[in-house]
Protein backbone atom coordinates (compact mmCIF):
# COMPACT_ATOMS: atom_id res chain seq x y z
CA UNK A 1 0.00 0.00 0.00
CA UNK A 2 1.38 3.21 -0.86
CA UNK A 3 1.37 6.60 0.37
CA UNK A 4 0.35 8.15 -2.63
CA UNK A 5 -2.89 9.82 -2.30
CA UNK A 6 -3.23 11.23 -6.42
CA UNK A 7 -1.83 14.80 -5.80
CA UNK A 8 -3.90 16.66 -7.45
CA UNK A 9 -6.96 16.45 -5.45
CA UNK A 10 -4.82 16.79 -2.11
CA UNK A 11 -3.59 19.95 -3.68
CA UNK A 12 -7.35 21.76 -3.63
CA UNK A 13 -8.26 20.02 -0.67
CA UNK A 14 -4.83 22.27 1.15
CA UNK A 15 -5.67 25.55 -0.97
CA UNK A 16 -9.74 25.34 0.65
CA UNK A 17 -8.05 24.57 3.91
CA UNK A 18 -5.91 27.76 3.66
CA UNK A 19 -8.53 29.95 2.38
CA UNK A 20 -11.04 28.50 5.03
CA UNK A 21 -9.14 30.43 8.12
CA UNK A 22 -12.52 31.63 9.76
CA UNK A 23 -14.70 30.08 11.95
CA UNK A 24 -18.27 30.06 10.49
CA UNK A 25 -21.00 29.64 12.82
CA UNK A 26 -24.78 29.57 11.02
CA UNK A 27 -27.08 30.61 14.29
CA UNK A 28 -30.65 29.81 12.86
CA UNK A 29 -32.43 29.01 9.79
CA UNK A 30 -35.43 30.67 9.05
CA UNK A 31 -38.09 29.09 6.39
CA UNK A 32 -40.16 32.48 5.32
CA UNK A 33 -43.79 31.48 3.25
CA UNK A 34 -45.01 34.24 0.37
CA UNK A 35 -48.47 33.12 -0.67
CA UNK A 36 -49.36 33.51 -4.23
CA UNK A 37 -52.14 32.67 -6.25
CA UNK A 38 -50.89 29.21 -6.61
CA UNK A 39 -49.87 28.46 -3.14
CA UNK A 40 -47.28 29.18 -1.15
CA UNK A 41 -43.38 30.14 -2.10
CA UNK A 42 -40.74 29.26 0.21
CA UNK A 43 -37.68 31.16 0.28
CA UNK A 44 -35.02 30.87 3.44
CA UNK A 45 -33.21 33.20 5.42
CA UNK A 46 -29.70 32.45 7.35
CA UNK A 47 -28.16 34.42 10.14
CA UNK A 48 -24.48 33.35 10.58
CA UNK A 49 -21.89 34.71 12.67
CA UNK A 50 -18.24 34.83 11.27
CA UNK A 51 -14.83 35.23 13.25
CA UNK A 52 -10.73 34.54 12.98
CA UNK A 53 -10.76 33.50 16.72
CA UNK A 54 -8.04 36.35 16.92
CA UNK A 55 -10.72 39.30 17.95
CA UNK A 56 -12.19 40.05 14.73
CA UNK A 57 -16.04 38.89 14.23
CA UNK A 58 -18.55 39.94 11.61
CA UNK A 59 -22.73 38.41 11.52
CA UNK A 60 -25.28 38.55 9.03
CA UNK A 61 -28.75 37.64 7.13
CA UNK A 62 -28.73 36.07 4.10
CA UNK A 63 -31.58 35.32 1.81
CA UNK A 64 -32.44 33.12 -0.69
CA UNK A 65 -34.12 30.37 -2.51
CA UNK A 66 -32.20 27.67 -1.20
CA UNK A 67 -30.60 27.15 2.16
CA UNK A 68 -26.99 26.33 0.95
CA UNK A 69 -27.41 29.93 -1.35
CA UNK A 70 -28.52 31.95 1.43
CA UNK A 71 -25.77 30.32 4.14
CA UNK A 72 -23.02 31.24 1.27
CA UNK A 73 -24.60 34.96 0.82
CA UNK A 74 -24.53 35.41 4.31
CA UNK A 75 -21.05 34.21 5.11
CA UNK A 76 -19.57 36.83 2.02
CA UNK A 77 -21.45 39.63 3.85
CA UNK A 78 -20.20 38.75 7.39
CA UNK A 79 -16.71 38.57 6.21
CA UNK A 80 -17.41 42.05 4.62
CA UNK A 81 -19.23 43.66 8.01
CA UNK A 82 -15.84 41.96 10.43
CA UNK A 83 -14.60 44.34 13.01
CA UNK A 84 -11.98 44.13 15.50
CA UNK A 85 -12.69 43.59 19.21
CA UNK A 86 -10.19 43.97 22.20
CA UNK A 87 -9.22 40.63 23.68
CA UNK A 88 -7.69 40.99 27.25
CA UNK A 89 -6.05 37.55 28.68
CA UNK A 90 -8.85 35.64 26.69
CA UNK A 91 -11.62 37.63 28.19
CA UNK A 92 -13.11 41.30 27.54
CA UNK A 93 -11.95 43.82 29.26
CA UNK A 94 -14.98 44.92 31.05
CA UNK A 95 -18.89 44.19 31.94
CA UNK A 96 -20.90 45.90 29.05
CA UNK A 97 -24.57 45.42 28.08
CA UNK A 98 -25.60 45.28 24.21
CA UNK A 99 -28.97 46.27 23.94
CA UNK A 100 -30.91 45.76 19.79
CA UNK A 101 -35.00 46.01 20.33
CA UNK A 102 -35.50 44.38 23.15
CA UNK A 103 -32.93 41.89 23.24
CA UNK A 104 -30.16 42.45 25.49
CA UNK A 105 -27.04 40.54 25.86
CA UNK A 106 -24.89 40.99 29.54
CA UNK A 107 -21.18 40.14 28.70
CA UNK A 108 -18.78 40.14 31.80
CA UNK A 109 -14.90 39.34 31.62
CA UNK A 110 -14.16 35.74 33.94
CA UNK A 111 -11.46 34.56 35.42
CA UNK A 112 -8.89 31.77 33.41
CA UNK A 113 -10.41 28.63 33.21
CA UNK A 114 -14.29 30.07 33.91
CA UNK A 115 -14.63 28.76 29.93
CA UNK A 116 -17.47 30.43 27.69
CA UNK A 117 -20.90 30.82 29.90
CA UNK A 118 -23.32 31.16 26.97
CA UNK A 119 -26.32 30.18 25.25
CA UNK A 120 -26.45 29.13 21.65
CA UNK A 121 -26.53 32.45 19.49
CA UNK A 122 -24.32 34.13 22.18
CA UNK A 123 -21.44 31.53 22.23
CA UNK A 124 -21.01 31.13 18.62
CA UNK A 125 -20.40 34.91 18.53
CA UNK A 126 -18.56 34.69 21.44
CA UNK A 127 -16.36 32.08 20.28
CA UNK A 128 -16.04 33.31 16.53
CA UNK A 129 -14.38 36.27 18.18
CA UNK A 130 -11.97 34.96 20.28
CA UNK A 131 -12.98 34.59 23.47
CA UNK A 132 -12.24 31.76 26.22
CA UNK A 133 -13.30 33.09 29.41
CA UNK A 134 -16.45 34.65 29.24
CA UNK A 135 -19.89 35.08 31.55
CA UNK A 136 -22.83 36.21 29.66
CA UNK A 137 -26.44 36.35 30.40
CA UNK A 138 -29.57 36.95 27.87
CA UNK A 139 -32.37 39.27 28.96
CA UNK A 140 -35.91 40.02 27.05
CA UNK A 141 -36.08 38.20 24.03
CA UNK A 142 -34.58 35.31 22.76
CA UNK A 143 -34.90 36.03 19.24
CA UNK A 144 -31.47 34.81 17.51
CA UNK A 145 -30.91 37.08 15.09
CA UNK A 146 -31.53 40.03 17.45
CA UNK A 147 -29.71 38.20 20.15
CA UNK A 148 -26.45 38.27 18.14
CA UNK A 149 -27.00 41.86 17.03
CA UNK A 150 -27.28 43.11 20.55
CA UNK A 151 -24.14 40.53 21.34
CA UNK A 152 -22.15 42.68 18.51
CA UNK A 153 -23.63 45.85 19.84
CA UNK A 154 -21.76 45.32 22.94
CA UNK A 155 -18.90 44.10 22.26
CA UNK A 156 -18.41 47.22 19.65
CA UNK A 157 -18.71 49.28 23.06
CA UNK A 158 -15.59 47.48 24.65
CA UNK A 159 -12.54 49.56 25.28
CA UNK A 160 -8.92 48.85 26.50
CA UNK A 161 -7.37 51.04 28.91
CA UNK A 162 -5.25 52.10 26.72
CA UNK A 163 -7.77 53.20 24.71
CA UNK A 164 -9.64 55.00 27.66
CA UNK A 165 -6.16 56.74 28.37
CA UNK A 166 -6.08 58.30 24.91
CA UNK A 167 -9.21 59.59 24.34
CA UNK A 168 -9.09 61.55 27.35
CA UNK A 169 -5.68 62.59 27.10
CA UNK A 170 -3.96 60.66 30.30
CA UNK A 171 -1.32 58.41 31.15
CA UNK A 172 -2.76 54.73 31.87
CA UNK A 173 -1.87 54.82 35.42
CA UNK A 174 -4.12 57.46 36.26
CA UNK A 175 -6.84 55.74 34.15
CA UNK A 176 -6.39 52.73 36.42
Amino acid sequence: MSNFSGGRRDDRRNDRDDQNEFIEHVVKIYRVAKVVKGGRRFSFSAMVVVGDGKGRVGAALGKAGEVPEAIRKAIERAKKDMFSVPVVNTTIPHEVVGRLDAARVLLKPASLGTGIVAGGSVRAVVQAAGYQNILTKSLGSNSATNVVWAVLDGLRQLNTVEELASQRGLEIAEVL
